[in-house]
């Protein structure tokens, strides 16, 4: 079995592409593990809603070994520190084995933070400034995080509790000196796979209604029956926010239904937004349609790494 001269294969793309079935397959060709690039599949109980395909990683019979998947208990913020800090001690621990590290996910930030090397840090709980930003309303917070230099994640004025964790982030930024020197930059090839707008949101309809019947409003039960509290699993955003407002009586099922398939077709908008603002920021990303055959797919991929 081959391994690749890269230090890092990167395999992107928005949700519902298909990225985590292509990465499997270059990574049983050439002795491959997954690090998983994916902001929510950290947590443990949260599997139909995040889109863990355990079935993706067994190919040709082969378990596919994966990471970065099922780590942190749901209810907890997990972010984008702690996620650095776990990819590079995984990366690590594949090479030493001699294997391929594979990164597969959507999230932006995650993947940017790992294949540009920012040097990230620990921001602490601020609760005077949190104590100030409860008497604000909404606008006023994002006015306040709009005046900052740095903007790491737009997506942080969609929900309260991101806005006020950005703000208390930036603060931390403005008021201390931190050392943002990049990490070592990787040898890395970056692949990404993408359809075309109508057959993405086709799919993501398909999946959505295929989820559900798979039992993804009992999945959300159970985390709330065990004790999560409703605004905890809100705080998660997509699935989780209109399945848990369904299931406590504030939108019905055809408001759920149409509210979230809405939502996630704008959050692979949202991703592709960001990956093509990589792009321009330098990075290249080679892009293979998802619409092609596993094998033609396999092949753009084998022959551009082994090239």
């Amino acid at each position: 079995m081959k391994t690749s001269k890269y230090d890092l294969i990167t395999i992107l793309g928005p949700t519902a592409s298909g990225k985590t079935q292509l990465a499997a397959h270059v990574a049983q060709k050439l002795n491959g593990e997954i690090i998983s690039g994916d902001s929510r599949q950290v947590y443990r109980g949260m599997n139909l809603g995040t889109g863990k395909d355990y079935q993706d990683y067994t190919v040709n019979n082969i378990n596919i070994p994966y990471h970065l998947i099922d780590i942190v208990d749901a209810g907890t913020k997990y972010n984008v520190y702690e996620f650095q800090k776990d990819f590079f001690r995984v990366y690590n621990e594949i090479k030493s084995r001699g294997n391929t590290p594979i990164l597969c996910g959507g999230s932006g930030l995650y993947i940017e933070s790992v294949i540009k090397g920012y040097k990230l840090i620990a921001v602490p709980d601020n609760t005077e400034l949190r104590l100030i930003m409860k008497g604000k309303s909404d606008d006023e917070l994002i006015k306040q995080l709009s005046s900052y230099k740095k903007l790491h994640n737009e997506t942080d004025t969609t929900n309260r509790k991101r806005l006020e964790r950005a703000i208390e982030i930036e603060e931390y930024y403005a008021n201390n000196d931190v050392d943002e020197s990049p990490l070592p930059k990787l040898n890395n090839i970056i692949f990404g796979v993408r359809y075309s707008r109508n057959n993405e949101r086709n799919r993501i309809s398909c999946r959505l209604k295929q989820r559900l019947k798979d039992g993804m409003v009992d999945e959300v039960k159970a985390l709330l029956d065990s004790g999560i509290k409703a605004e905890d699993l809100i705080y998660y955003g997509l699935e989780y926010k209109y399945l848990t407002q369904y299931i406590i009586g504030e939108i019905s099922w055809d408001e759920m239904f149409n509210q979230l398939n809405n939502a996630i077709a704008q959050f692979a908008k949202r991703q592709m937004t960001w990956f093509r603002r990589m792009e321009r920021n330098g990075i290249d990303i080679k892009w293979i349609q998802g619409n092609l055959p596993i094998a033609e797919k396999l092949n753009i991929a084998l022959n551009l790494i082994n090239g």
